[in-house]
């Protein structure tokens, strides 16, 4: 593009005069699918301006900046600037043959992502983009052999129809997971963590020796988990290394870990607008001064606060249990804080789905009543004994608040 548009500029230093001149006019050629408005909307010139060759290089330069265009000529018939404007395709169908794994419409919602789709703009970095868009949709699966041929047909009135051949290839088989830096925990005890496994005995019979990068992500929270719920608040997981062997068939998996010390807890507190006595907070606490530090009771406690503060009404509540880390004595400080926000009533409680039984013998169930304040306990209960009465297939409870009002919600 970069040496078709310098070819395009010193066409112009060729065509148009040394000397300046005043625009009387500029007449647009060749336009069919772009509106003329578009194109003024991009020009620096109108008429009545005195203009030079820079001034038209630079109106070439913006024309082919807009992306609309594969080819351009300035001309000029005295005072008349002519623009000879040749437009870039449009994409008028694109046809997928040979995906099985992949649905069409989860391909094509990709390719459109990424500004492949009907109506738009076709350029030849468009198959570039396509082929590496879907070697990356596919990868993502761990089809790493995966690779796809285009076909491009043009149509009359400027517009292709693209073709996309696919060859899906196969899922590579983890060939080896690798931890290192572990020392508290065995390289057994951590790969018996993971969903992905390596290739083995049993491999032709489950699918966790197929790589899969969202499974890899969630493995590594998995791990990470591990530790921080045995204490170690500083472990990190320093770097993730996918190799694939030649033949693009194999996934070797190595992951670098920095495990840290244990941390014990030092100290509990309580902050924020507690709204109940601070004892039915401390009968919650799933840790204690003195245990190990773990995230998942930490996090359980904060969920039990929670709850709470959700049965006297206060639906939003948040409880946040934050971590004061002291590296010197291997200590956190621990510290709840309870934002209660405000006491929630209930404005309606509606039953949906229920086309044979009455509202009335569904009410008859339900603890929470229109206009008392939201428990979280009293929803609970009511959902338990629906489910109870046997009469349906499932039972869903949603609590959305009411629109412009931050104390009221509706129990569905």
């Amino acid at each position: 593009m970069r040496s078709l548009l310098f070819v395009l500029l010193l066409g112009v230093l060729s065509v148009a005069q040394a000397e300046s001149f005043i625009v009387e006019d500029i007449r647009l050629e060749g336009l069919q699918r772009v509106s003329a408005g578009t194109v003024f909307e991009q020009l620096t010139i109108n008429k009545g301006d005195q203009v030079n060759q820079a001034d038209l290089a630079a109106v070439s330069k913006r024309l082919f900046g807009t992306g609309l265009f594969n080819d351009l000529r300035i001309y000029r018939d005295g005072g008349v600037v002519i623009l000879q404007l040749v437009e870039l395709p449009t994409i008028t169908e694109v046809e997928l043959e040979g995906n099985k794994q992949l649905p069409d419409e989860a391909l094509m919602d990709s390719l459109k992502q990424n500004g492949i789709a009907e109506g738009q703009v076709f350029k030849r970095a468009t198959l570039e983009r396509m082929i590496l868009e879907i070697e990356r949709v596919y990868a993502a699966q761990g089809r790493y052999d995966a690779g796809s041929e285009i076909e491009v047909t043009p149509l009359p009135r400027n517009r292709v129809k693209l073709l996309i051949r696919i060859k899906e290839g196969s899922v590579a088989e983890i060939a080896d997971i690798n931890i290192l830096g572990n020392n508290a925990f065995s390289d057994d005890e951590l790969l018996g963590q993971l969903s992905l496994k390596s290739d083995g005995f049993w491999s032709w019979y489950s699918s966790d020796t197929k790589y899969n990068r969202e499974k890899l992500m969630a493995d590594l929270e998995t791990l990470r988990s591990w530790y921080l719920d045995r204490g170690y608040i500083r472990f990190n997981i320093e770097s993730t290394q996918v190799a694939l062997s030649p033949e693009k068939d194999g996934v070797y998996i190595t992951i670098n870990v920095k495990e840290g010390d244990v941390y014990t807890i030092n100290r509990i507190n309580l902050a924020g607008d507690l709204i109940v006595d601070e004892s039915e907070f401390q009968e919650k606490h799933q840790i204690e001064v003195g245990d190990v530090f773990s995230r998942r009771q930490v996090t359980s406690t904060s969920d039990k606060m929670t709850r709470i503060l959700g049965n006297e009404g206060y639906t939003f509540a948040k409880v946040n249990g934050i971590p004061k880390i002291n590296d010197e004595a291997l200590e956190v400080d621990l510290t709840y804080f309870v934002e209660p926000g405000r006491r929630t009533y209930v404005r309606s409680v509606n039953f949906s789905g229920n086309e044979t039984t009455r509202d009335e013998v569904l009410r008859r169930e339900m603890l929470q009543m229109e206009g008392g304040w939201a428990s979280t306990d009293k929803i609970e209960v009511g959902k338990a004994e629906l489910n109870a009465l046997g009469f349906f297939k499932t039972v869903t409870v949603d609590t959305p608040p009411v629109p412009g009002r931050d104390d009221l919600i509706d129990v569905n």
